[in-house]
């Protein structure tokens, strides 16, 4: 279910905070962020952000096109490695293989 409007969209308020003070003067560095769920607004474009994926931080420039979008859709969080090539599936199991006593 989506968010009531009269609500607004959900910003952690640490991150509020961090863009404040980067308006007002302070070096722009990328903000550190575990809060996957904050909604994109209108005053983090042109801003990095480094994103936690559950492992690692992931680095994003936010750009027009990201607003209204949740934070942590740009970070994935799981690794796809390919489906495993149709040729491995086919081959019989090698003699002496595991369980078998030689």
């Amino acid at each position: 279910m989506a968010r009531s409007v009269w609500k607004g969209p959900f910003v952690h308020p640490s991150l509020l905070k961090k863009i404040d003070k980067i308006k007002s003067g302070e070096p722009k560095r990328p903000i550190k962020t575990w809060s996957r769920n904050s909604t994109v607004i209108p005053d983090f474009v042109g801003h990095s952000f480094l994103i936690h994926n559950g492992k690692s931080f992931i680095p994003i420039t936010i750009s027009e096109e990201m607003v209204g979008h949740k934070l942590g859709e740009f970070a994935a969080t799981r690794t796809f490695r390919g489906h495993t090539p149709a040729d491995k599936k086919a081959a019989p199991a090698k003699p002496g293989g595991a369980g078998g006593k030689k």
